[in-house]
């Protein structure tokens, strides 16, 4: 979803898996190692961030707003989609933007856009050193019913950029009643169980236009 406005995607060919291993900056074990890498890891993905906008395919989702009672669950941590405007986000993953206590992740605190940085030895009120508030590989996913619900209680789902193998998410397509329309979005062909997918081959951006035609045919 967020590949077109320049943040670095992790499962293309140049993408940061390429460049980073799982086991050593997105694990728990990973941040008891080597805490000072993962935190400088984040920093950077901080700093990106803020340097982007949202794009077209973040515009065209608030844009639907207008005809639609859109709520949006997203595995991406960035910030784009509130930032574009859109009402309702649920994050799987985490947010990029916020951290917390490493004892206590019901507690998060905002990162500052002028000093977005977290550097061993800063801490929460409670004494305990901040961490990402980022769900690593091997973490519980606390949002993951409450997507559930919502997927199960959808007229319309519509699937953006991604690859349909992270799991507990790529699960929440069985949550979808039957009968219910399921629109795919993905420039690169998405290998699915559904049968009932409707692909559109394109971007976010063009792939959010596609749909909003083809949405408001429906009505």
């Amino acid at each position: 979803m967020s590949a077109e406005s320049g943040i670095a995607t992790f499962r293309d060919s140049d993408g940061l898996w390429e460049k980073y291993r799982v086991e050593d900056v997105a694990t728990p074990e990973a941040f008891d190692a080597n805490p000072e890498l993962v935190l400088d890891f984040y920093n950077h993905r901080r700093r990106q961030l803020l340097e982007v906008s949202p794009n077209e395919g973040h515009i065209g989702l608030v844009e639907l707003e207008k005809d639609f009672d859109v709520k949006i669950i997203t595995q991406n941590v960035d910030n784009l989609h509130e930032r574009a405007g859109s009402s309702y986000v649920l994050h799987l993953h985490g947010e990029l933007m916020k951290v917390c206590p490493v004892n206590d992740k019901n507690t998060t605190y905002e990162v500052s856009p002028d000093n977005p940085d977290i550097h061993l030895g800063d801490k929460a009120p409670n004494g305990a050193q901040l961490r990402p508030f980022i769900v690593w590989f091997g973490e519980a996913v606390p949002m993951i019913e409450p997507a559930a619900k919502i997927i199960g209680e959808a007229d319309i789902v519509a699937v953006i950029g991604t690859s349909l193998n992270v799991y507990p998410a790529a699960g929440l397509l069985h949550y979808v009643k039957n009968g219910k329309p399921i629109f795919l979005i993905d420039p690169k062909e998405v290998n699915t169980y559904r049968q009932d997918i409707h692909s559109i081959q394109m971007g976010a951006s063009e792939g959010v236009k596609e749909l909003t035609k083809l949405l408001q045919a429906l009505k």
